[in-house]
């Protein structure tokens, strides 16, 4: 299309780009919203390219709140909202220059809202029809300017299921290289985008394919072509893709199912004749530690996904007493269990073969849900009694004592959650000083 629908473009982008007109600066939406919006996408991202300088653009929406981003972006609040400003790329000041030193073609157009006429110099309309992810103009020279645009090429060609140009794709393998010059966050930000994506594992593939997966997470190639036992059909590489792909798109279901056996192939060892892989979810969770920290994942992040990968070996059977079901809610988190089982479920599909354990995590899934709605009392905050009580009943001072006290509480609560009254704790209290006085001494 020559142009571009009037009645989809936001009233605040419009208000946006006519205070630049006013104030004489040129103003153009870029990027993101006209390339969804020719892919009957919806539109998020209405970033806008001006001649204005950052000088400027913070003058003229000097009454407006707004702050400073990385590589001279303006982020400008408008109706609750963000929408970025960026003064035009390279020395001339001109929209061709600035979309010429831009990634990739299909992200290389701009609008003119006001004549909603649409600038495509490199022809990202013939790509967008024809589904192919192309680097602008000299793809080498795109990829030296920012190395994070190699994962950017490969996200989007998984994104939108885009074949990468043949130059394009070799530039990639070239300069794999220089994406260890870039920060560890934005790499990070740039893996969970490629995540999210609906099949990751083919963009995992063409990153081991041209070398990127090598330069900022080499561990997970250690699994290619590394065979597991009678209970996988497929390498370790392969099953840790497949449970990328199975599992449902959310961060931190995705981040435990990509590091969830990246230690396998380091404790991998064949005894008689089978191939073993004994304490690999311990080794796991710490050497996914290792590599989140080294992306500066946040630290909820990474106690929440090495806490995962800790546990995901349940070993449920059926003859599990309710008792052992509440005990694994407890070493899990109530916050974590249906993360774990949802993980779970994806990691025993990618085994590839027929079994019983989905019947089985399905059974447990159920006494789990059964459990949970009646809000068993398994931790000592959910006594009803805290350590002032135990303080009253027994006399003694604050101290290590008392916590010892409130866990064995709890251990009994835990196997018989009716005794979780003012009354039964009391008369257990009672007991402990009798039963316990030589371990703890709870005389008044």
């Amino acid at each position: 299309m020559d142009t571009f629908p009037a009645d989809l473009i936001p009233e605040p982008v419009l208000f946006l780009t006519e205070k630049l007109k006013r104030a004489r600066h040129q103003a153009f939406v870029v990027g993101g919203a006209v390339r969804d919006i020719q892919l009957g996408r919806p539109a998020m991202d209405w970033d806008l390219a001006t001649s204005a300088s950052v000088e400027s653009i913070q003058n003229i929406f000097g009454d407006t709140s707004q702050y400073t981003l990385q590589h001279a972006t303006v982020a400008v609040m408008v109706k609750g909202r963000p929408y970025e400003i960026t003064p035009f790329r390279g020395q001339t000041n001109s929209l061709s220059e600035d979309l010429s030193k831009r990634d990739l073609t299909i992200n290389a157009m701009a609008l003119a809202p006001g004549t909603e006429q649409i600038f495509d110099p490199h022809n990202g309309r013939g790509d967008l029809r024809n589904k192919i992810i192309r680097a602008v103009e000299d793809p080498d020279s795109r990829f030296r300017e920012d190395p994070l645009r190699l994962l950017r090429a490969i996200r989007f060609a998984a994104q939108l299921n885009f074949k990468i140009h043949e130059k394009t794709f070799s530039a990639i393998s070239t300069s794999a290289p220089l994406l260890s010059t870039v920060s560890p966050e934005r790499i990070r930000e740039e893996l969970l985008k490629i995540l999210m994506v609906q099949k990751p594992s083919g963009a995992f593939n063409t990153l081991a394919r041209t070398g990127l997966l090598k330069t900022f997470l080499p561990e997970l190639l250690e699994g290619h072509l590394k065979r597991q036992n009678q209970y996988h059909r497929y390498t370790i590489l392969k099953h840790i893709l497949k449970t990328v792909d199975h599992v449902k798109p959310d961060p931190l279901l995705r981040v435990t199912a990509l590091l969830h056996d990246i230690a396998k192939p380091r404790i991998r060892k064949k005894i008689d004749g089978i191939w073993r892989f004994h304490g690999h979810e311990k080794a796991s969770a710490l050497l996914a530690e290792e590599i989140m920290k080294r992306l500066k994942f946040s630290n909820k992040m990474i106690g929440d996904v090495t806490h995962l990968i800790k546990n995901h070996l349940i070993g449920y059977n059926s003859q599990w007493s309710d008792v052992a079901v509440r005990r694994l809610i407890k070493r899990v988190g109530p916050d974590l269990i249906n993360d774990l089982l949802d993980f779970r479920k994806a990691d025993i599909l990618a085994h590839g073969k027929n079994s019983g354990n989905q019947d089985l995590l399905s059974q447990l899934e159920r006494r789990i849900q059964a459990q949970l709605s009646s809000s068993p009392p398994i931790h000592v905050s959910d006594l009803v009694m805290d350590g002032n009580g135990v303080i009253r009943l027994t006399g003694l001072t604050p101290g290590p004592a008392i916590g010892k006290i409130l866990a064995e509480l709890a251990e009994k609560v835990m196997e018989d959650p009716q005794l979780n009254t003012p009354e039964s704790l009391e008369h257990i209290i009672d007991r402990m000083k009798i039963e316990h006085t030589p371990k703890t001494d709870l005389s008044p």
